[in-house]
């Protein structure tokens, strides 16, 4: 402090004394010292005074190596005689900038003071303040107003960019005014939200994007980033026009983003998601995420928040409708195909919308062994009693079969295809008509593909009684299968696919009765129960059937008997 003081002399001698003993305490390393914000308001209030060339130069360097070793306390000191009604005449953030290597560590030590729940990387034991993100945006905001470290802004604008955005989602949605409280003195007039953004706005500038400043703001996406209600249109509309605008600096906010979201408790994570998803949208962007951050952002599939597992369905649509990421989009289908079995049913009903689409931009080439576990996933969704849900089922296994060409059907596929099939002419009589009618395209799909052309026509124009004996005539070495598909829609929750059910099951056991099997006697089983049926058509008609049936096994046993007939009397199941 004498030192300095001397170098405010009017006396020559005594400046150049006064800046020698500077240079030769400064030599090695700036030593401990006690009184930072006093050495700070000194030279903020004398630098205008010293004339001395060389004393200037001292002071300026005496400025930047203590902003570097006590940064936080020379930042806050800073933002403080900035907020005095008397200020300097001399700005401090020019000759801070003016220094090329130690803006960068000073703008790296505020980039890292805006994420509050991290600790800034190499901070000193020294260091006996810590600055606010509040503060620490203040700074960035001052430090881009200097128009001579354009370069460095430009190393810097991935971090910032992202670093500045979390920050106002931090602040606009989660409320959290509370990390200010002990600078109340400091930034009482302060907006924290509208200062971010602003700091925000001026990196932009800072960076050669004053025309994406001003596109953003005639969309009016400045005020709907500090909406509470409407921030995350503010989001998408930010990154959207960092698209559009094909910002040359998208590739890497997508990767440092990918980063962010490694972290699995990120505060904002969101925010970053979001912004990610409306990047990928540029096949350029697209093109750097590999299988590893694939895999990280398949992690957030866990966290089974809708809006987030929204986000990533929609990345895998991105991904598919891209074409060349096949391989990425392979590694998200299994998480995707999980949340089909959420206990959040919006989450399911979500992810088999992202699935119907997904059907059409993908090529039974590169994805045949999706469709096909897809074909065996959806049978318990065919009986939802969400009709959005079932529809949506029927129509994604339409699509699939649609895709499906003669050649390439073979097992399990074509299993599974015979395994639907009674199911689908069931369906016919589905309460909800849109599900009817595309039951009927499905089985038509089925007839092509099976080899059916005589069914085809059946298919197409018949009601589903003539539909089923055509079928039972045609596939009569089928019956047990057919039988086995029909009882299992004896639970139904829809009375009238009960009903023909009940009827087709009747017609099969009809046509077996001398067969002595374990699946017949199952199924006669069944069809006694279904005398119990709360509908009384069903329960009549069970009734009648029970009933011709055991007439049947009783008028068989005669004719067996009178006839001597050696053969074991078969077991009468009614």
């Amino acid at each position: 402090m004498v030192s300095m003081e001397g170098m405010t002399s009017t006396s020559r001698y005594d400046t150049s004394t006064a800046s020698n003993m500077l240079k030769i305490i400064l030599k090695d390393s700036i030593p401990e010292i006690g009184k930072v914000p006093e050495i700070i308001q000194y030279i903020y209030d004398h630098m205008a005074s010293v004339t001395e060339t060389t004393a200037q130069i001292t002071m300026q360097k005496i400025l930047h190596l203590m902003a570097q070793t006590y940064t936080d306390e020379v930042i806050l000191t800073l933002i403080k005689m900035e907020d005095q009604p008397q200020r300097g005449v001399h700005r401090p953030w020019e000759i801070l900038a003016s220094f090329p290597k130690g803006y960068e560590v000073i703008m790296e030590h505020l980039l890292q003071r805006l994420s509050p729940h991290k600790k800034p990387k190499g901070q000193e034991s020294s260091q006996r303040t810590e600055i606010s993100p509040l503060i620490a945006t203040r700074a960035i905001h001052e430090l881009l107003l200097e128009p001579s470290r354009r370069i460095e802004v430009q190393t810097f604008f991935p971090s910032l960019f992202v670093s500045l955005l979390l920050q106002v989602t931090f602040l606009v949605v989660e409320g959290r005014y509370d990390v200010f409280q002990d600078e109340k003195h400091i930034t009482e007039w302060v907006d924290p939200v509208s200062s971010t953004v602003e700091a925000l706005k001026t990196l932009m500038w800072s960076s050669g994007y004053g025309e994406y400043v001003s596109y953003i703001h005639n969309l009016g996406t400045w005020e709907l980033l500090i909406d509470p209600e409407r921030h995350y249109d503010g989001v998408t509309l930010l990154a959207r026009a960092m698209v559009t605008k094909n910002c040359w600096h998208n590739r890497s906010i997508c990767s440092l983003i990918i980063n962010i979201l490694h972290e699995l408790d990120h505060a904002s994570h969101f925010t970053a998601l979001m912004f990610m998803t409306e990047l990928l949208q540029s096949p350029e962007v697209a093109t750097i995420v590999d299988e590893a951050a694939t895999h990280i952002l398949a992690k957030w599939f866990q966290s089974e928040e809708l809006a987030t597992v929204k986000l990533l369905l929609q990345v895998a649509v991105i991904f598919a409708k891209h074409g060349n990421m096949v391989r990425q989009l392979r590694v998200l289908l299994p998480f995707m195909m999980n949340c089909c079995y959420s206990m959040d049913s919006a989450i399911v009903m979500e992810t088999f919308l992202v699935l119907k689409c997904l059907i059409e931009h993908l090529t039974w080439h590169h994805s045949s062994s999706f469709f096909i576990q897809l074909t065996f996933m959806l049978k318990p969704f065919f009986e939802e009693e969400s009709e959005h849900l079932r529809l949506t089922a029927f129509e994604i296994y339409e699509r699939i079969l649609a895709k499906v060409e003669r050649k390439s059907l073979i097992f399990p596929l074509k299993h599974q295809v015979l395994n639907l099939i009674v199911l689908l002419v069931f369906h016919l009589k589905d309460e909800n008509v849109n599900v009817a009618q595309i039951s009927r395209s499905a089985l038509c799909h089925t007839a092509t593909i099976l080899g059916w052309s005589r069914l085809k026509a059946v298919f197409a124009e018949k009601d589903e009684w003539t539909i089923l004996s055509a079928l039972l005539e045609q596939e009569t070495n089928k019956a047990h299968w057919f039988l086995k598909q029909s009882v299992g829609l004896f639970k139904s929750s829809q009375a009238p696919i009960r009903h023909v059910a009940v009827w087709f099951a009747g017609q099969i056991i009809q046509t077996l009765v001398m067969d002595d099997t374990s699946e017949i006697e199952e199924a006669c089983t069944a069809l006694r129960y279904m005398r119990k049926d709360p509908d009384p058509t069903i329960s009549c008609l069970a009734t009648q059937l029970c009933y011709v049936l055991q007439a049947r096994d009783k008028l068989l046993a005669r004719i067996s008997t009178s006839c001597f007939c050696r053969r074991k009397l078969k077991k009468c199941y009614f």
